[in-house]
């Protein structure tokens, strides 16, 4: 007698990349999505189709025209570098991704954050998925931060998490980190492409439907991108990055999207016994310590979003000793700089092609702004001739494969912050030059320039 099957369950797997999200019915060594190896671990596929969840309270049809915005969503944070960064403040129900290196300060950064606005009479709950309620009291003590309004869940369970959520009703949900956060309706282990995509879904729905302002930690992988499938920074609002080198007390928080404001806006922070400490004046603080009279050494002026701020390029050109010459960068962009070192070699008549070229950003900030291109050649060819540059110059400008100098934006701007600190001397290009309007009352001397040669004429001497 035939057994009939049709009502016995199947269990569906599937085996999903930890690096990207693909998935495949068949286990593969190397992900054909990212190109990955070893990447692939079994799933179940859980065949029950879940009820539609809807983003927000209301879901209806309505016009743009109708729609009503309330000008009070926004919260300030009491740090300026994180409003900033944020476009102006926490917006209500927003959904924030923090992501870093392990030891960068992502959760001394978070901590500090809710004290602050804990002292506003906001409630903040921090769910510690990676450390104890006495460690973050030890961490708090060393930071001298006290507040009544801040709450710390050690949990990773999202059902005991969601129970701690509804009791204290915050104003503020803050999880360190989203990889160690788990839903128990999905097999998976913590940490997996399932879980972190589930989590972050469930965490979504309650920062709009309860208006809850919530922040996520996120992992980074070794390439620097946060561990996750891409999809995860779909998801959020806003995906911020914290930058530094650990053996450096500066910390640069970068907005790479953000629904509520420019993504081009950079916070700069020191980092000390008290914790990240903001830098007012980032300009002061990236030149501190440069030396004089140094050859290979000029500085830019850059704009970072709204915010310009001068950097020192460093270089140095030495024989090579071996039959390929070498080429190093730190901050700028590689192949930026072979381009610069080509043109210096075509147009200006260098011989480079026998050196090692090693071309840094003073300070470990990294910028690809196109009015670097001046500041690069300038100091490479300072470099090359041992030849210093004054110390009261500054230089800008974007420089084309012909060897001309271009335009470059907010030019006002960068020989205020120049003039501030006390350069005389801006080497800017002719047409900026030529639509300056106040030229008179930036306190110091602008020198138009059409071209790569008649830059380095003026500050090298020819």
């Amino acid at each position: 007698m035939a057994v009939r099957r049709d009502n016995v369950a199947k269990v569906k797997t599937v085996f999903v990349c930890q690096s990207c999200g693909y998935e495949t019915y068949k286990w593969a060594g190397k992900c054909p999505d990212c190109n990955e190896w070893n990447t692939f671990q079994e799933e179940i596929k859980d065949r029950q189709k879940s009820k539609p969840i809807s983003r927000f309270v209301e879901s209806k049809v309505e016009k743009l025209a109708d729609v009503k915005i309330d000008n009070e969503d926004r919260t300030y944070t009491g740090s300026q570098e994180l409003d900033r960064v944020l476009g102006g403040g926490i917006v209500k129900g927003s959904l924030v991704l923090v992501g870093g290196e392990p030891g960068i300060g992502k959760s001394t950064l978070l901590i500090q954050v809710a004290n602050k606005l804990g002292n506003k009479n906001l409630k903040v709950l921090y769910i510690a998925g990676e450390e104890s309620p006495k460690q973050i009291k030890l961490r708090a003590e060393r930071l001298k931060l006290k507040t009544d309004n801040l709450y710390i869940l050690p949990e990773t369970n999202w059902d005991i998490i969601k129970e701690g959520l509804d009791k204290v009703s915050p104003d503020i949900l803050i999880v360190d980190s989203i990889q160690t956060v788990y839903t128990p309706t999905i097999t998976s282990t913590p940490g997996s492409m399932s879980q972190v995509r589930e989590v972050t879904h469930i965490l979504m729905n309650i920062a709009k439907e309860q208006g809850i302002a919530t922040f996520i930690v996120g992992h980074v992988t070794k390439k620097g991108s946060i561990a996750g499938p891409k999809i995860l920074e779909h998801m959020v609002d806003t995906v911020l990055y914290l930058e530094g080198e650990k053996f450096h007390s500066y910390r640069v928080l970068r907005a790479v999207k953000n629904r509520f404001g420019s993504t081009n806006e950079i916070g700069m922070f020191e980092m000390g016994e008290m914790g990240l400490v903001e830098v007012e004046d980032p300009s002061l603080f990236l030149l501190s310590g440069r030396p004089e009279l140094a050859s290979g050494s000029v500085v830019v002026p850059t704009i970072e979003g709204t915010r310009p701020m001068l950097v020192e390029i460093q270089s140095l050109i030495s024989p090579t000793i071996f039959g390929m010459p070498r080429r190093a960068t730190m901050g700028i962009d590689y192949n930026r700089v072979i381009l610069m070192i080509a043109v210096l070699e075509k147009k200006v008549g260098y011989q480079l092609q026998n050196s090692d070229a090693y071309v840094n950003i003073v300070g470990g900030l990294q910028s690809k702004e196109p009015a670097m291109d001046l500041g690069i050649i300038s100091s490479i060819a300072s470099s090359f001739r041992d030849t210093p540059i004054r110390s009261d110059i500054i230089v800008m400008g974007e420089v084309g494969l012909t060897g001309e100098v271009r335009t470059v934006s907010f030019v006002e701007k960068r020989l205020k912050e120049a003039a501030k600190l006390g350069f005389k001397i801006a080497i800017i290009p002719n047409t900026n030059k030529k639509d300056l309007k106040n030229e008179n009352q930036l306190n110091i001397k602008v020198i138009g320039i059409n071209n790569v040669g008649e830059a380095l004429e003026i500050i090298l001497g020819g």
